[in-house]
């Protein structure tokens, strides 16, 4: 087989950028280890940023993500029993939009099948091959035959455990990884949220947060200890806990039930240098994992596909690789920025097991300094909505 570009991922970084790379008449086959419905099961965060509507919207698939998806104009910070909002309008003229990513997932997925893109999934033991020569190929095991798609650049969009990565050689790739002491149990239950934008709490008994994914769905989320397991909480006991780390008015408002889905995700920040290694180029969580506290796992795929997209077209249709030559060095300029911003953002709102009376003094002072100072929630509300392409 032959195609202009070969994507390994078959998640919403994959599909986006096979989509968007349709709309410009460029070739592409997306490799997916799993089955569709497989990738529908996973729960993932939804706020996204200004810039990944839009490409959304470029891709075509922007519609129901616009009908159905919450347009958030601010949020909610919570610390020591009293709360503030931060107004992403007044400070950024835009806000947010909150859109489950299995919902987002869904139009990527019923679009490409829709206009006959080529998609392969169960795919095994793929093998990114001559990367760094003008003629790199792809193989895989698909029931039991070996395949093979000769192109012209692979992109690696098969997140942190996928094969891309480790494509590119140790004496090449350098990677910085920080690791949390603690983990977030989600829970998502068949109720209605208690409130209509997202509430970051900060407790004395650790990090919550109150989230949504549509009128009648919600997504609630507490710190908890890496050593805890999903069977170590009940719902009950998952409900007192959040309870107990909310504002008083906000537990009084909790509507609780039966959970449909419960998790544990441990907490990391890491980045690979470089993303790109001849013509294999690395997207999202191929090339950085951010902690969920900021919103930018996905949204941080969303602009490494942006640079991609827009050098794959500046290659194709100007002959100019320009683009290309300097995706890595801008993908990396702006992961950076959300690394800071979510590493800034747990470090505020977490409890850490080795903090002191002053480091939490600090801590305090930082939420206090947030509350209270326009300039600060500026900033806040600049990265929250989306630092620009």
């Amino acid at each position: 087989m032959r195609t202009q570009v070969c994507i390994i991922g078959g998640g919403p970084s994959g599909l986006l950028l096979s989509q968007l790379l349709q709309k410009k008449g460029i070739e592409s086959v997306v490799l997916e280890a799993k089955t569709r419905a497989y990738v529908l099961g996973r729960i993932r965060a939804g706020v996204l940023e200004v810039g990944f509507a839009e490409l959304m919207r470029e891709a075509g698939v922007g519609a129901r993500m616009d009908a159905e998806g919450f347009r958030h104009e601010g949020t909610i910070i919570s610390s020591g029993g009293s709360q503030f909002r931060i107004d992403f309008k007044k400070h950024t003229s835009t806000s947010v939009l909150v859109y489950g990513q299995t919902e987002l997932t869904r139009d990527l997925y019923d679009a490409r099948e829709q206009s006959g893109g080529a998609i392969v999934y169960n795919v095994e033991h793929t093998t990114i091959h001559d990367a760094k020569t003008d003629a790199p190929y792809v193989t895989y095991m698909l029931d039991g035959t070996e395949h093979r798609i000769d192109c012209d650049y692979v992109a690696g969009c098969d997140g942190f455990h996928g094969v891309s990565r480790n494509t590119i050689p140790d004496t090449v790739r350098r990677d910085y990884e920080k690791i949390y002491p603690f983990g977030w149990l989600g829970v998502l239950s068949e109720t209605p949220p208690v409130h209509h934008e997202l509430i970051y709490a900060d407790s004395d008994r650790g990090f919550a947060l109150c989230s949504m994914r549509n009128e009648n769905l919600s997504r609630y989320y507490i710190q908890c200890a890496l050593s805890d397991h999903v069977e170590d909480w009940t719902d009950a006991a998952f409900w007192n806990e959040l309870k107990r780390r909310l504002p008083e008015d906000v537990a009084e408002r909790l509507i609780t039930g039966p959970s449909i889905e419960k998790s544990i995700a441990p907490l990391r920040s890491f980045v690979s240098e470089p993303m790109r290694w001849g013509r294999l180029f690395l997207c999202g969580d191929a090339a950085h994992i951010v902690p969920p506290t900021g919103a930018k796992g996905l949204n941080t795929a969303a602009s490494d596909i942006y640079y991609l997209y827009h050098g794959l077209v500046q290659h194709y249709e100007a002959k100019d690789d320009g683009g290309l030559e300097r995706f890595s060095q801008k993908a990396l300029a702006r992961v950076w920025k959300a690394e800071r911003f979510s590493w800034w953002m747990t470090n505020l709102l977490h409890r850490f097991p080795d903090q002191s009376p002053f480091d939490l003094k600090m801590q305090a002072a930082d939420v206090a300094f947030l509350r209270e100072n326009e300039a600060a929630q500026k900033v806040f509300a600049e990265n929250y909505v989306g630092l620009p392409f």
